[in-house]
C-alpha cells in the first residue's frame, strides 16, 4: 500500500461559513474533515446512492496524491489543457507509507499512479492510444467498454496507485468481473486501488475494504449487509415490487 490515511490538517480546515457550504455540508465530507479516513486493505470501495459524496472523495484523494482530478496519470497531466483542481482536494493531506513517500519523492519515471474518471475517460480513450507513456492499441476504434478493459490492463498493469470513480459506466456484466478479477490481482501485487462504485459486482472484490457512505457519513460493512446488494437482490427477484411505485398500470 501506498496511502494509509486521508485527512485534512487543522491549519486547512473549513471555517465556520465554509462549513454550511457544498461540499462541506455532503455527511461523509463531513466526516473526513472531522476524523479523517484510515485505508485498512490495498482495495478500497467507496460505495453509495448518486449525492452521496462518495466522487467527491475519490476525486480528493486521487488530487491530495498528485493526480489530476480531470482523470489521467501521475506526474503527467495530458490530453486536458489545465491541472485540475477540487476544493476538498486542494485542502487534503495524505499520510503515506514508506513505498508511498518513495514513490512521491522519486524520479518521474517511478511515479506509478492513474485516476480513471467514467465521466472524462471516453476522451481519454479516444486521444491518447499509442501515445508514448499510455496505452498502444488505438482506443478510439474500440467500443466504450473495451476501451476501458484496455486502459485498466495498460496503465495498471505494476504496482501502483490508482483511483476510479465508477469505471463501470461502460462495462457490461462478464466485463466487470474481468475487472474484478484485475482488481484483486493488483491488490496482491502490492497496488493500491481506491475506487467508487455503484456496482455490487465490484464491491464483491475478494479482500476489498467497503465504505459505505451516504447520510450516516461513512460505515464500513461488509458486501451483504450494502443496501445496494440488498436492493439488487430484491429487484431482480421480483421487480414488481419496485415498479409498481413508479409505474402506472
Amino acid at each position: 500500500m501506498f496511502v494509509r490515511r486521508a485527512r485534512v490538517r487543522e491549519r486547512d480546515a473549513p471555517d465556520r461559513a465554509e462549513r454550511g457550504r457544498w461540499p462541506f455540508t455532503v455527511p461523509c465530507v463531513t466526516e473526513l474533515v472531522e476524523h479523517g479516513l484510515t485505508f485498512r486493505a490495498p482495495v478500497t470501495f467507496l460505495v453509495g446512492d448518486n449525492g452521496s459524496g462518495k466522487s467527491t472523495l475519490v476525486e480528493a484523494v486521487a488530487e491530495a496524491f498528485g493526480l489530476d482530478s480531470y482523470g489521467g496519470k501521475l506526474a503527467a497531466k495530458r490530453g486536458h489543457p489545465e491541472p485540475s483542481t477540487t476544493e476538498l482536494g486542494q485542502r487534503l493531506s495524505l499520510e503515506t507509507t514508506p513505498a508511498g513517500s518513495r514513490m512521491l519523492g522519486g524520479p518521474r519515471s517511478k511515479k506509478q499512479g492513474f485516476f480513471l474518471r467514467a465521466e472524462t475517460a471516453f476522451r481519454m480513450t479516444e486521444r491518447l492510444g499509442g501515445v508514448p507513456g499510455y496505452w498502444e492499441p488505438d482506443t478510439s476504434s474500440m467500443s466504450h467498454g473495451e476501451g476501458f478493459l484496455t486502459v485498466f490492463h495498460e496503465m495498471m498493469a505494476s504496482p501502483g496507485f490508482y483511483v476510479m470513480d465508477e469505471p463501470e459506466a461502460a462495462l457490461s456484466f462478464t466485463s466487470c468481473l474481468r475487472l474484478v478479477a484485475l482488481l484483486h490481482q493488483l491488490g496482491e501485487s502490492g497496488a493500491q486501488v481506491v475506487c467508487s462504485t455503484h456496482s455490487p459486482i465490484l464491491a464483491s472484490t475478494p479482500g476489498a475494504d467497503i465504505l459505505e457512505v451516504g447520510e450516516q457519513g461513512i460505515d464500513r460493512v461488509e458486501w451483504r449487509e450494502l443496501e445496494l446488494v440488498d436492493h439488487w437482490r430484491r429487484y431482480l427477484d421480483n421487480p414488481d415490487t419496485y415498479l409498481r411505485h413508479l409505474l402506472d398500470t
